[in-house]
């Protein structure tokens, strides 16, 4: 996971500079895409499984610390799943709603989505916090965080969590696949238009700029939201099957395909950099030298030492 965290990190860098070959509000949605893997990649591989492997006991046990933690886990892990529903809908106007484009994919509408996303999230996981207490207190300290028996019973609560379930990741899954959808459905008939009016037949060939940038908008789109639906489909059909199942004892199998789920889901906030090397070659480019600059740096300190 460590590689990972350096991989998001190089992604954020190099997005950042916009020297990609990419418009200024999908490189935004990008970066903040990259930059919420990477906040899941601390709060939920580093800080929360990797120190209770290797530091069982620590500050991060103590109860308010862990609630903190525990907020901060759900609302990097919304940001990346709601990030990649806004970057959809972004690409669907842009390629679906000429006369919206113009006013919508601009830096400005993509700074104020991503940071009114934000909020509401963050704000929407705050009360996670007071859903714990103690496990257990030592010398007036508490330590470890459990639910509070009333999470199961209140009405607030058993509403509250209802919503958080269907806008996480209910409702995200099937609006990624509903935006997809409906932009694969308008460039076939686009294309199918453009070629009529090109008078274009299987023995000719003509370059279509437009076309040709469309599809290479369409290969980023769907190589992100089609990994995300596959690492996130364990999950869901789960998530169904123990909602509407009402389980609340699981078997042997049904556990290990539920901790499956949620690998798959942390593996998720790592796959966007390498879809990126894989479908966009400026990125790949700009990699490239960021490699070789690092290594000349590298060389001239080794050199400086030596003399």
């Amino acid at each position: 996971m460590e590689e990972s965290r350096q991989v998001n990190l190089l992604a954020i860098v190099i997005l950042s500079r916009g020297k990609c070959g990419l418009s200024t509000c999908t490189t935004f949605y990008l970066v903040g895409m990259a930059t919420a893997d990477l906040l899941v990649i601390i709060t939920q591989v580093i800080l929360n499984k990797i120190s209770y492997y290797y530091f069982p006991v620590c500050f991060l046990d103590i109860t308010p610390v862990c609630g903190i933690n525990a907020v901060l886990v759900a609302a990097a892990k919304d940001c990346s799943v709601w990030f990649t529903v806004t970057f959809s809908f972004d690409r669907f106007v842009a390629i679906c709603c000429m006369k919206l484009k113009t006013k919508y994919c601009t830096k400005k509408t993509a700074t104020l989505v991503l940071a009114i996303t934000s909020i509401f999230l963050v704000s929407k996981n705050i009360p996670n916090y007071f859903t714990n207490e103690p496990g257990v207190i030592i010398d007036n300290v508490p330590w470890g965080c459990k639910q509070n028996p009333t999470a199961f019973t209140d009405p607030r609560w058993v509403g509250y969590n209802w919503f958080h379930k269907v806008l996480m990741p209910f409702l995200p899954f099937i609006l990624i696949i509903l935006f997809n959808a409906l932009t694969v459905r308008h460039i076939l008939v686009a294309s199918r238009v453009r070629k009529g009016l090109r008078g274009q037949n299987k023995a000719e060939h003509h370059n279509d700029p437009e076309m040709e940038s469309r599809n290479k908008s369409m290969v980023l789109l769907f190589a992100i939201s089609g990994s995300f639906i596959l690492l996130w489909f364990v999950f869901v059909v789960n998530f169904l099957y123990y909602t509407i199942g009402g389980l609340v004892y699981l078997t042997y199998l049904e556990f290990t395909i539920q901790q499956v789920g949620f690998l798959l889901t942390d593996i998720n906030c790592c796959t966007n950099t390498f879809i990126y090397a894989v479908t966009q070659s400026k990125f790949r480019e700009q990699v490239r030298k960021a490699m070789a600059y690092s290594v000349s740096l590298i060389t001239k300190s080794m050199n400086k030492q030596n003399n």
